[in-house]
C-alpha cells in the first residue's frame, strides 16, 4: 500500500492513502474500478497524526504523482 506524509503549519502530520489501496488481487483492482469516478477521480483518506478528524478528498487517480505536497495540504485545509 503506498501512502504519502505531508506536515501542515499546525505540525499536525498527515498520512494519506488511496481508499482500498490495502486490499490486493482481483478484489483490489475491482474496487479501484468502481471506487474512480467519471472524472477520474478517487477517494483518499488522510489521517492525521493529532486530535484532527480524518478527511475524506477526490483527488486524480495519479495523485501521488500529480498532486503536489502544497496541493494536498491545501485540499485537506479545505476539507477539514
Amino acid at each position: 500500500m503506498t501512502q504519502r506524509e505531508v506536515t501542515d503549519q499546525d505540525n499536525l502530520t498527515w498520512t494519506c492513502v488511496q481508499a482500498y489501496a490495502g486490499l490486493e488481487g482481483k478484489a483490489a483492482q475491482k474496487a479501484a474500478e468502481l471506487s474512480e469516478t467519471e472524472e477520474g477521480n478517487v477517494t483518499v483518506v488522510c489521517t492525521p497524526s493529532g486530535q484532527a478528524q480524518t478527511v475524506r478528498l477526490q483527488l486524480p487517480s495519479n495523485w501521488l504523482d500529480s498532486v503536489s505536497d502544497d496541493e494536498l495540504l491545501q485540499q485537506i485545509g479545505q476539507n477539514r
